[in-house]
């Protein structure tokens, strides 16, 4: 952020919507120009925005809870590659998601939890629904 103290107030405008363009076609958003309302455009293209803002300005942990929950099927495909991306570039995700097939896609190492408690690590890259519901369902511990 260019403070608006030392420079035009213009210099801040300009410098927040050359990012909001740019965010736009990186993350592919589907909306009419840059000053369209987030509240306006569809659920996915909220999700993605949303993402983007931390993106910004890169945290070094990025926390993603539910990231594609309730958004269409090609919206989901574009945030779960967005998010491949922020961790190969080195940046730590931590999602949490109900959604088995996104967990098992995305994730390098799964917590299972039961009832508020942990009751199984595994590798993600091995990692099997069956695996992972046994756990769930059954609370057995197990580290793997």
């Amino acid at each position: 952020h260019v403070p608006i103290g030392n420079r035009k107030w213009w210099w801040s405008v300009r410098w927040a919507t050359l990012q909001c363009i740019k965010l736009i076609d990186t993350l592919r958003v589907v909306c009419r120009d840059p000053s369209q309302p987030i509240v306006e455009l569809s659920g996915g293209n909220q999700q993605k925005l949303l993402i983007g803002r931390w993106v910004l300005q890169p945290p070094k942990l990025l926390i993603l809870d539910e990231p594609t929950r309730g958004v269409d099927m090609a919206s989901k495909d574009e945030i779960h590659q967005t998010i491949k991306q922020l961790a190969d570039q080195g940046m730590g995700v931590l999602l949490i998601s109900s959604d088995l097939p996104e967990v098992l896609a995305l994730a390098d190492l799964i917590y299972v939890m039961r009832a508020g408690s942990v009751v199984g690590r595994l590798d993600g890259a091995t990692a099997t629904e069956s695996q992972v519901m046994s756990l769930a369902s059954l609370g057995e511990r197990a580290v793997a």
